[in-house]
């Protein structure tokens, strides 16, 4: 019940917060949503100081939400499937060198960047932290959101190239990053004393690989089954089963889930709409891809902003986070900077 509760809040909320910023900020959906969360518990924070028994039941709803297991084994999932579905994979591989370079080299970079500047800027503030847990700062915070990129570029009137190397690069090294970020875990789990350059390269490539090779398989079964029935009920609820099933089949395999979810989603939403599906299954499975990537994301975003009830201010931490935020943005400037100079270098080799 306590579930059904926390849910139904956040879906209540999800309905108020997206009708105020369509009616009235008209910002990006997870943009604006996430400024009203954030807004909200700033009141929430002020009015709790004065009035502490008025926020207590909103602080233990925040506090008994999983957020990590909610948005690494539920959410991304169903986030990545539904931008790699509106994917067009011809203009993709045409443009398959720079996303591999800025959504694999990209993040690496920017990573190590933020790993090493928030390990001394936190010796700075004497605050003791291992190098390996700074870095997986700098992987969590590295890949930029895919789904706030294709809300953002669907009303902008860039070169439809530019474009598809950004959502491509945005999806991409999303997955990328949680591969970075659960091989660097396992490495801080074992201790990197134990673990050697060929069982971490073994590791990455095992995530990546496997996820890639079984995100085409599960892509591919997918395209067949819709293939051989034309009902867009059944339909839809194949590629659900696709998502949920896919994701926990490659949690439970230790290769990249989100990974899987791209390519799968690529191969459906090209290969399975061209030739899986009737015009009336493509429009109502774009429908509801549609509604579940703004549902989830809006939601992600007011969980996002509801975290400040929970978080104990210090304005230590909060110098340091205003300075975090100038690390992380000159670390993707820099990260791109190189990416871009590197494809330039290649191009007139």
């Amino acid at each position: 019940m306590a579930l059904y509760n926390a849910f139904t809040i956040l879906i209540v909320l999800s309905a108020i917060f997206g009708f105020i910023n369509y009616k009235y900020l008209k910002l990006p959906a997870t943009i604006g949503v996430m400024i009203i969360s954030i807004i909200s518990s700033l009141v929430l924070v002020a009015l709790g100081n004065l009035y502490p028994s008025l926020i207590q039941n909103a602080k233990e709803t925040v506090e008994g939400i999983d957020f990590s297991s909610i948005l690494m084994r539920v959410m991304l999932s169903f986030l990545l499937f539904a931008g790699a579905i509106q994917l067009d994979a011809k203009k993709l591989a045409d443009e398959k060198l720079p996303i591999i370079v800025f959504s694999i080299l990209g993040v690496i970079i920017s990573t190590f960047i933020v790993g090493a500047s928030m390990y001394y800027l936190l010796k700075l503030f004497t605050i003791e932290v291992d190098f390996i847990y700074c870095l997986l700062f700098g992987a969590l915070i590295s890949p930029t959101d895919p789904i706030a990129v294709i809300g953002i570029l669907r009303k902008a009137n860039i070169p439809k190239p530019l474009e598809v190397r950004i959502t491509g690069e945005s999806l991409f090294n999303d997955g990328v990053a949680v591969v970075l970020f659960l091989t660097i875990f396992e490495i801080a789990e074992i201790g990197i004393d134990k673990l050697s350059f060929g069982n971490t390269a073994f590791l990455f490539l095992k995530e990546v690989g496997g996820g890639i090779v079984f995100g085409f398989i599960l892509g591919y079964t997918g395209y067949l089954a819709l293939k051989t029935i034309n009902n867009y009920k059944v339909e839809v609820i194949i590629t659900l089963a696709l998502v949920m099933g896919g994701y926990s089949i490659a949690r439970s395999m230790h290769i990249s889930g989100p990974l899987s979810m791209v390519v799968a989603g690529i191969i459906i939403g090209n290969k399975g709409k061209k030739f899986a599906m009737s015009d009336i299954t493509r429009a109502n499975l774009e429908s509801f891809w549609e509604i579940i990537d703004e549902l989830l994301n809006i939601i992600l975003f007011i969980l996002i902003g509801f975290e400040l009830l929970i978080i104990t201010f210090q304005s230590s931490f909060v110098k340091l986070g205003i300075i975090a935020i100038f690390i992380v943005l000159l670390a993707r400037f820099i990260s791109v900077g190189f990416s871009i100079q590197l494809l330039k270098y290649k191009i007139n080799f």
